[in-house]
């Protein structure tokens, strides 16, 4: 399956642009940023009905939303590599003036950016917002939005699914990364939310599980299941199995790395475990 493998290609590429964004400037979020790395390229290559060029209303064609927004090195390398803008402006994350800030933003006028975030939990309610402005405006495609699981302590979110399940908003797919970390610690140990999935679908939602969050094929698979399941008056809840910085063995299975970049030598070391595949920026 030449395509697949093409796609696993972007994929480390992908992961070597977040490790190498983050070093340069020893700052940023690689953790959850490595972990989301297959859903970002399935999404944008596979999934998504996107416009030629972009401009800020997104009619007749899918939007993305992200919640989460301090995995930006995922989200940046991804919108570069799909030609939102030029790859080597990666080089920009985090510096003064730059259109890549730590969270993103709209007002450097990014392409593919349509909402600030990184204030966590405010995301599923604009992606409700932008759902059933496409139904009022006759508009048959998809909004699909990115969660954390951490980010679900943060209340507005059930209210937000609340609503979403009482209008019937089935255009909406939103998906969380379930990786069972945060920035102080596991979720279990920080505030334990039980059954994500029970919560969901008591709140109205239809849910289905991608257990395997970090193999690009069964990512590609379970949100097409996803897609399918749209327009039957009831938002989707795809719960993603990740694993917090995939991809590099000492950054995996630890919320150590949500928020800490690697230094010269374990930059080399991740590296050497993602091997150059599309051509550096």
């Amino acid at each position: 399956m030449p395509r697949l493998e093409e796609l696993q290609d972007l994929t480390t590429q992908v992961r070597r642009d977040i490790l190498r964004m983050v070093h340069k400037v020893n700052s940023g979020h690689p953790g959850g940023s490595l972990g989301c790395a297959e859903f970002f390229v399935a999404l944008y290559n596979e999934l998504m009905e996107l416009n030629e060029g972009f401009d800020m209303d997104g009619k007749g064609e899918d939007l993305f939303f992200l919640s989460n927004g301090h995995i930006s090195p995922v989200y940046y390398s991804v919108l570069a590599r799909s030609g939102y803008f030029p790859v080597d402006e990666l080089n920009t994350f985090r510096l003064i003036n730059s259109r890549l800030q730590g969270h993103p933003t709209t007002h450097e006028g990014l392409p593919g950016v349509r909402i600030a975030s990184g204030s966590l939990g405010q995301g599923m309610s604009v992606a409700i917002g932008a759902a059933l402005a496409k139904k009022l405006n006759k508009d048959s495609n998809i909004v699909y939005s990115l969660h954390g699981d951490g980010e679900l302590q943060e209340g507005q979110n059930w209210e937000a699914m609340m609503y979403a399940s009482a209008n019937k908003v089935d255009n909406l797919i939103s998906t969380i990364d379930l990786n069972g970390q945060q920035i102080d610690g596991s979720t279990d140990t920080v505030l334990n939310m039980g059954s994500v999935r029970a919560k969901f679908e008591a709140f109205g939602w239809d849910v289905l599980d991608v257990k395997e969050g970090n193999n690009l094929e069964a990512v590609i698979g379970g949100l097409k299941k996803a897609k399918s399941m749209t327009g039957n008056g009831k938002p989707i809840c795809v719960l993603l199995h990740t694993v917090m910085g995939n991809g590099v063995d000492f950054m995996m299975h630890t919320h150590a790395w949500h928020g800490k970049a690697p230094s010269d030598e374990q930059l080399e070391t991740a590296l050497a475990q993602n091997p150059e595949t599309l051509g550096d920026y």
